[in-house]
């Protein structure tokens, strides 16, 4: 009987790239993860720092330097890192050489409440906590808010981050008992009545067209308020 050897020879090599291919996923599979990698994207000013984050991953997953690949929950270190109230978004995953990396993007502050707490209002509307490693420099929010109910306040705020005009001359936003706000701009004395956030594209744009007349005749100094309140029409009050 012939011995058809080509066919020995497939035999033999598919065999040997089933077993290599078995060794190499039991061996990444027992690999040990390294210590975690982070890295930030977006804002560059760190809210929260990488020792901070890696101290998250450690805390919820034990020493990450003796965790299996195999046994390492992925899931839930991103939710364990978004948990923490300055982290928007957390990616964790495992590179092929076994190092824990994590990217984190953190909440973007744009107000900062300065009353019986102290705290942040992010980009979304939420609470965020004050940081030891930076003072984001956005503007105050003083008088009467709840931090289970930011929504006048964070609807002015957000107006006062995307508006240039605003962003440069708003430093402080007052909130009174009955939830009517009032501005406070740089090199001005005058307070800003607002009122309520009804119509509020409408207040700013008349706002914006007082300020320009009134800088221009140079008579800014002169009112202690400006009410827009009103549809159509900004009340000043003379000192």
């Amino acid at each position: 009987m012939r011995i058809n050897w080509n066919y020995i020879k497939m035999i033999g090599i598919f065999g040997l790239v089933i077993f290599l291919f078995a060794f190499a996923s039991g061996r990444n599979a027992v690999r040990l993860v390294s210590e975690p990698q982070v890295k930030f994207v977006g804002e560059n000013n760190l809210f929260i720092t990488s020792k901070a984050v890696s101290k998250l991953l450690i805390q919820n997953y034990g020493n990450a330097s003796n965790v299996k690949k195999e046994t390492l929950a992925l899931n839930a270190l991103e939710k364990a890192l978004k948990s923490n109230p300055m982290i928007k978004t957390a990616e964790v995953y495992v590179a092929i050489n076994g190092t824990l990396k994590a990217e984190i993007e953190q909440k973007t502050p744009i107000a900062r409440v300065n009353t019986n707490a102290s705290y942040y209002v992010d980009a979304d509307g939420q609470y965020m906590p004050l940081s030891n490693n930076y003072s984001a420099r956005v503007p105050l929010v003083t008088g009467y808010v709840e931090k289970n109910n930011l929504e006048s306040v964070y609807q002015i705020a957000r107006k006062i981050n995307n508006d240039e005009f605003l962003k440069k001359h708003v430093y402080e936003i007052r909130q009174d008992e009955n939830k009517q706000l009032f501005l406070k701009l740089r090199k001005c004395d005058f307070t800003v009545q607002l009122g309520k956030v009804n119509a509020l594209d409408k207040k700013i744009n008349n706002l914006k067209a007082f300020y320009k007349k009134a800088l221009k005749d140079n008579i800014l100094k002169d009112y202690s308020k400006v009410n827009l309140q009103f549809d159509n029409q900004v009340i000043c009050t003379k000192i």
